[in-house]
């Protein structure tokens, strides 16, 4: 099953669950109760910081996947196909590590193109900071919206 498929699957069960959590406020606010009251804004809060997230995440993952077709069609995608890995699956942790510090070289010598960060922050990823690879890929969105 494709990625997208997964996502799309995941935030509708993720939807129905804040509609019911959504119903559960509804249901506290209309006890008419200042504890029920209060309980419902509070429970109403919940679906709404759920739905925030939702519109966040998948912006950001449409923007990357807009990113990753244009450095593809480009022919610049990295490609770690050949750096030695272990037998989970995942790059070997020095090779990632050698990977990395070209990918930070270029960022040095180009930091004003998204290309560049884009590669460092899968490098990121390949040597497994998550954070760092997120932070590093906002950075080359937002290059390359100022770049259009």
């Amino acid at each position: 099953m494709r990625a997208r498929n997964v996502a799309l699957l995941l935030t509708a069960a993720l939807v129905v669950y804040l509609v019911l959590l959504a119903d559960r406020a509804v249901a506290l606010f209309a006890t008419g109760s200042p504890a029920g009251v209060a309980l419902g804004v509070g429970v109403f809060l919940l679906p709404l910081l759920g739905v925030w997230i939702i519109v966040v995440t998948w912006r950001s993952g449409v923007q990357i996947q807009r990113l990753s077709r244009r450095l593809d069609e480009e022919g610049g995608l990295p490609d770690v196909s050949d750096l030695p890995r272990r037998p989970s699956g995942r790059v070997d942790r020095d090779a990632a590590d050698a990977w990395f510090e070209g990918r930070r070289a270029e960022v040095e010598q180009n930091s004003g193109d998204w290309r560049a960060w884009y590669r460092l922050a899968y490098a990121y990823d390949v040597a497994g900071d998550r954070r760092r690879a997120r932070a590093t890929m906002r950075k080359a969105v937002d290059l390359e919206s100022a770049d259009r």
